[in-house]
């Protein structure tokens, strides 16, 4: 490691490519035992970091550190970081539809999809918003930033529309 930290003092970016060669799979295979699939990213962050501190310390400095503990010590920080900023952010949850659709007739959705397409998306998300989630009008106005009485004629030229779409199908 000695002659490693020499070769870094008079050429970082020359010899940069031999410490992550000689401490790269240890440091991932360590990593990957601490924090699963997560390895290779802060392995890869560990030696970009490795790599800029370098560039700021003079040569002596550079011949004095002892590389492995050094890098360890940054690895080790970071996944520190990453498990601390990981449970500080909320979790996948995973969804279920709980408007199933309970129609005797089969329902082409296709076709659904098509009708509220062709409606203005202001009328198209309060009808989904409404007779689809089944949000009242107080919560509609809330969800879409806009008074109660505008929502309300939202869905309502919406239906209009919709009924004129189905009449013209027919």
């Amino acid at each position: 490691m000695e002659q490693l930290c020499e070769r870094l003092a008079q050429d970082l970016d020359g010899s940069f490519d031999d410490l992550v060669s000689a401490l790269g799979d240890d440091v991932y295979s360590g990593l990957r035992r601490m924090h699963g699939d997560d390895a290779a990213d802060l392995t890869q962050e560990t030696f970009i970091r490795a790599y800029r501190a370098l560039g700021t310390y003079d040569a002596e400095r550079i011949r004095d550190l002892r590389l492995r503990g050094w890098i360890w010590t940054i690895a080790l920080n970071l996944g520190r970081n990453h498990v601390r900023d990981r449970s500080r952010r909320p979790q996948p949850v995973a969804l279920h539809d709980v408007h199933p659709v309970a129609d005797p007739e089969p329902v082409d959705a296709a076709l659904w999809q098509a009708r509220l397409a062709a409606l203005p998306s202001a009328q198209r998300r309060a009808i989904v918003l409404r007779h689809v989630v089944g949000l009242s009008y107080a919560e509609l106005s809330a969800a879409l930033g806009r008074p109660e009485g505008t929502v309300k004629t939202d869905v309502s030229r919406g239906l209009t529309r919709l009924r004129k779409l189905i009449e013209e199908e027919v």
